[in-house]
């Protein structure tokens, strides 16, 4: 009877710039996608000429809530896309896209306080995880 054992190999990781990737990757989309909707939006009249961007009078609660919801299905669909680009855990992923929104909204918020509407940068912020958590779940449904 032969008592020698066999190694068993290690489980192979995937490596993390994948992890990475699918995390800039996600971010990646959520800004090309707002940026082309911000200027297709300046472009129909819908928004102020770029060079108005910084006058916060011009945008009406109307425009900034359109803003916050083509923003939030954005901030979903590059969720849902570092979930789906994951190599493993991507609820964990798409929250870690979802913690770096929320700290890009928090940050911006803060520079912008007193100059921008309050409930916008707020309801930026207190978009960003549901969102991530939305993606992550919709890519478990695929």
């Amino acid at each position: 009877m032969n008592t020698a054992t066999v190694p068993v190999p290690a489980p192979v990781r995937a490596p993390r710039f994948r992890s990475a990737l699918a995390v800039f990757a996600g971010l990646i989309v959520n800004v090309i996608l707002s940026t082309a909707t911000d200027l297709l939006m300046v472009a129909a009249g819908v928004f102020p000429p770029l060079s108005e961007f910084g006058r916060p009078e011009l945008f009406s609660d109307s425009m900034l809530l359109l803003a916050l919801a083509y923003r939030t299905l954005y901030g979903v669909l590059g969720c849902w896309l570092t979930a789906r680009l994951a190599p493993r855990r991507p609820m964990a992923h798409s929250l870690t896209l979802g913690g770096i929104g929320f700290v890009i909204g928090v940050v911006g918020a803060i520079a912008t306080w007193g100059t921008w509407t309050s409930w916008y940068s707020l309801a930026i912020i207190a978009v960003t995880l549901p969102s991530a958590w939305v993606g992550a779940r919709l890519n478990r449904q695929h």
